[in-house]
């Protein structure tokens, strides 16, 4: 097969970063402006659209041949973009997508190996000889975005060739560049391939993202309008009560403070709340105002309004292997993997309120209008015409795994039988019959700490995990909950020192060893983990490092937020974190698959659960439960299930 590499510059009046490629490239002023490729080894053409050359006939005949391997850093991007310029142009239907099975992503590439995902950062991290030019990004911003209308500049809001010839030329060059760099990227990395599993579900992550999900926009619009009108009443009685003259300022509130006998070092979220507790009076008002404004999610209703398209969708809310140490999926731009959660008792009433615009309505009915407007993000998602959702999530998918890890066979029994994990983990950690732990029994409290403990004691946490994770208990209780724990889970404790032993050993003896259904093992100044789906996981040159303890630590190097590559440390407990969480993914992928081909589609998933768009009369949410529990041919024996439901609009059941 032949392999064609490719590389884009456009222009849109949508801004990237802020909207998605998506929006961006569905901007009615969305133009190429240049193209730069090369087929195999042979050397790079670059197609100068934005002076009036025209894309060969035979390129674009390679972008809809199954027998030619598109390759892009991003690909997402540039596939996006050609099926844009294509349904322009007439040679794709409309709402058709540019087939991603045919294609392949050198950022995918990198993150499977624990590098960093830019372009110029990888060429760094793997020192290859094609670099990035490091112009691009002032370039960019000079002709790819719109730009300030000036006395200087003739009051144009966009700049053109014409405008910088020189600059151009070099933009023709960095364009060409991005081709060689990313050429060379894709060599250093095929040494260590992605398994063809993953190209296919990466095809159908890009399937869909191509999909997206239809938005209220209705809803959107009033939340948005709504939260104004509060945020106005709020902040003209905070100027009531304080007399000053912008009480959102930081340091302006202190000082008030201060001068009401309440000095506060710090604004943060949680210090107000215990400080709003200890007082009363118009300090007390002042305060609970500020946390109310604190909890207006109104950034996720503007990031829907902003890149919500012309179909009424967002798409590309997903971002396939965006968590590298792992492979999970990360969230993008509205950040579906962190919605809050809704409890209103009557969803359908505060969405109808919010739809009409009534503020003082919502204010009346409900105790915070900031509170109902985060809980009815969620909604915000709804079906197309004639369809529903069916919602089905796995249940419990990462104590079932780490238990199947480590042949903690009680754990697994409980989950072959009736799968009530909280109440049988408390009954080993205290000695009492699982069945007096029901609602009414006084044993039935301690469902909740053998839940704590079982969310955060499984990858070798102690008290500073069930910090974490919120415990409500005082602090004398907590090490002998996770003493129980640990005394009630043998296995896991074991499987946690024996990865720790043989990482170690792999890395100081430059060899591999197998712990149960994993194997780690050295390649290349690398230590991988097997994972039994055949997936890699990678530490990059593995090493002992001194840790805050004062003993030995395993290091190893990863990307930080600046796509430098920065030591971190690492020790069994995370290393069966890492196990445990890859594989959850690994059978959520497989159970994405299994819909998909069983004519499920999945418009968009968070964390373990998917969401899947059907019409009404057609499918059933008992099929998909059942489809998604079907566990992999490597992983027969492990019990799973998954329950779900079937709503309107989005909402935690």
């Amino acid at each position: 097969m032949r392999v064609l590499h490719l590389d884009l510059e456009t222009y849109s009046s949508a801004p990237l970063p802020k909207c998605g490629v998506y929006r961006y490239c569905d901007s009615p002023d969305f133009e190429i402006l240049l193209l730069s490729y090369a087929f195999d080894d042979e050397s790079v053409v670059t197609v100068d659209l934005a002076c009036g050359e025209e894309i060969p006939e035979g390129f674009l005949a390679a972008l809809t041949d199954s027998q030619v391997v598109k390759i892009a850093h991003n690909a997402t991007y540039e596939r996006v973009c050609f099926s844009r310029y294509l349904r322009r142009s007439g040679l794709l239907a409309a709402g058709e997508w540019l087939d991603p099975a045919q294609w392949r992503c050198t950022m995918v590439m990198a993150w499977y190996l624990t590098l960093p995902g830019r372009l110029a950062d990888v060429a760094v991290a793997l020192n290859v000889t094609e670099k990035k030019m490091e112009e691009g990004k002032d370039l960019i911003r000079y002709f790819s975005v719109p730009c300030k209308p000036t006395k200087t500049n003739g009051g144009r809001t966009r700049n053109l060739p014409a405008n910088a010839p020189e600059k151009w030329a070099v933009y023709r060059q960095y364009n060409a560049q991005d081709v060689e760099t990313e050429r060379a990227i894709r060599k250093a990395l095929e040494k260590f391939p992605l398994p063809e599993q993953e190209w296919e579900l990466y095809a159908l992550d890009q399937q869909i993202n191509d999909r997206g999900v239809r938005v209220d926009k209705k809803l959107v619009k009033n939340a948005i309008a709504v939260d104004a009108v509060f945020a106005q009443a709020a902040y003209q009685r905070a100027k009531e009560l304080t007399g000053l003259e912008n009480p959102g300022s930081v340091n302006q509130l202190k000082a008030w403070l201060a001068d009401q006998d309440m000095p506060m070092e710090s604004l943060a979220r949680k210090i107000v709340q215990e400080k709003a507790a200890q007082t009363d009076g118009i300090v007390a008002e002042l305060l609970n105002l500020r946390l109310e404004l604190s909890k207006t999610s109104v950034k996720k209703y503007e990031a829907m309004a902003r890149c919500v398209c012309r179909d009424g969708r967002v798409h590309g809310l997903l971002q396939f292997y965006g968590a590298n140490r792992t492979g999970r999926w990360a969230g993008r731009l509205v950040q579906a993997q962190n919605l809050p959660q809704n409890h209103l008792p009557d969803l359908d009433l505060a969405r109808e309120i919010v739809k009409t615009g009534d503020e003082e309505l919502l204010d009346t009915l409900y105790a915070s209008v900031p509170g109902t407007l985060s809980e009815l993000i969620r909604t915000a998602f709804i079906p197309k015409d004639g369809c529903r959702f069916l919602v089905a999530d796995f249940s419990a998918i990462e104590a079932r795994v780490l238990a199947w890890l480590a042949n903690e066979e009680w754990v697994l029994e409980e989950f072959r039988g009736k799968g009530k994990i909280y109440e049988a983990t408390a009954s080993r950690m205290f000695h009492i019959p699982q069945e007096s732990i029901v609602k009414g029994n006084p044993n039935y409290e301690y469902r909740q700490k053998g839940k704590q403990a079982t969310l955060s004691c499984g990858y070798g946490g102690g008290v500073g995990a069930l910090k974490a994770m919120g415990a409500k208990m005082p602090e004398d209780e907590m090490q002998p909950l996770v003493d129980a724990w640990r005394a009630a889970n043998p296995n896991i404790v074991a499987f946690w020192s024996a990865l720790d032993r043989a990482a170690r050993t792999v890395i100081r003896k430059k060899t591999s060893a197998r712990v149960g259904k994993v194997t780690l093992y050295w390649q290349d100044d690398k230590m991988f983990m097997r994972l039994p789906s055949g997936r890699n996981l990678c530490y990059q040159s593995p090493h002992f490092t001194g840790n805050r303890f004062g003993s030995d630590a395993i290091g190893y190097y990863a990307p930080n937020a600046a796509g430098q590559m920065v030591v971190q440390e690492t020790f069994g407990g995370k290393l069966a974190e890492n196990a445990t969480q890859a594989i959850a993914r690994d059978i959520l992928a497989h159970a994405l698959l299994t819909l998909e081909k069983n004519g499920y589609p999945v418009i968009f998933h968070v964390h373990d659960e998917a969401v899947i768009e059907m019409s009404i009369g057609q499918g059933a949410l008992e099929e998909a439960c059942r489809l998604m529990a079907i566990a992999p041919n490597w992983a027969e024996e492990l019990p799973l299930r998954a329950d779900g439901y079937e709503c309107m609009y989005y909402r935690k059941d």
